[in-house]
């Protein structure tokens, strides 16, 4: 038996297990079956909380790869632990391997703030192919269509793609072309934006390691420092998903602070028997 918690943020669903309650490691092969929606409990990732100080935790993708840094991902970390009575109201640090974290749970934990971390825009610090340079208004011609991107990280890679509409068909359609486009050495996750005015974006998804998303707060800080580095919207700024929206603080030094909702689902146990092959 495992226990486990689950929460979504703005429909982005995670499952948090206590890394002190496995058997052996979180292998890609647990994580699959956990995050399965038909043979395991179903969910957009895995959120494993490491023990002792301060506070740490490992991000996996529903494929079983790990992630560096995911922004729903730590806003729910943070209720958890919140929840479990292991932080207040205090602001507190995380250590993911993307890096360090600041967090501050409100509203009796219905809402979180993350200090995301400076964006970066350097090639190198990406990673993206080629010299190093500010990765901002590049040609890519993907499926035969020219399309201009930029890239940023917060500790994890991001594309950044300016459209004058976004829809989810053209996502789903190019997303996973991007991802893998040799130029990011360590895939990518994708942004399609649509800047609606100085203080709004309106964002399309799609998540490296899980596909077409209905929120991401990493990417939601990615196109606001992108499109603020651009000019083309100010330092404050409400992203819009599908899923839900996010506010984004920007420093003058691209520094993001990230403000959105957690809601607890469900805790309970996964029965040994679903980590078995299954029944001829």
């Amino acid at each position: 038996m495992l226990e486990f918690a689950k929460y979504h943020a703005l429909g982005n669903d995670y499952a948090v297990l206590e890394r002190a309650a496995l058997p052996g490691d979180a292998t890609p092969e647990l994580v699959r079956r956990v995050c399965d929606r038909h043979r395991g409990l179903g969910a957009d990732g895995v959120l494993l909380r490491e023990p002792g100080s301060p506070h740490r935790v490992r991000i996996f993708n529903p494929d079983g790869s790990e992630a560096e840094k995911s922004g729903n991902g730590l806003r729910i970390y943070a209720r958890y632990l919140f929840d479990r009575s292991a932080v207040g109201g205090e602001r507190f640090a995380v250590e993911t391997a993307g890096g360090t974290v600041y967090c501050e749970v409100r509203d009796g934990g219905r809402s979180v703030t993350v200090e995301m971390g400076r964006l970066s825009f350097a090639s190198d610090a990406i990673p993206v192919l080629g010299p190093r340079r500010e990765v901002l208004r590049e040609p890519i011609e993907v499926a035969g269509l020219a399309l201009e991107f930029s890239a940023a990280t917060l500790g994890n890679p991001h594309c950044v793609v300016l459209r004058d509409i976004v829809t989810p068909e053209e996502t789903r359609a190019l997303g996973p072309l991007l991802e893998r486009d040799p130029r990011f050495p360590r895939r990518t996750n994708v942004q399609f934006v649509q800047v609606l005015d100085a203080s709004r974006l309106r964002l399309e998804i799609w998540e490296r390691g899980a596909g077409y998303t209905l929120a991401s707060g990493s990417s939601a800080c990615a196109a606001a420092g992108v499109a603020h580095r651009l000019g083309l919207c100010g330092p404050y700024v409400e992203v819009l998903m599908p899923g839900g929206s996010l506010r984004i603080e920007l420093t003058p030094a691209f520094d993001a602070r990230m403000t959105g909702g957690v809601t607890r689902v469900a805790v309970g146990v996964l029965a040994a028997e679903a980590f078995e092959p299954a029944a001829s």
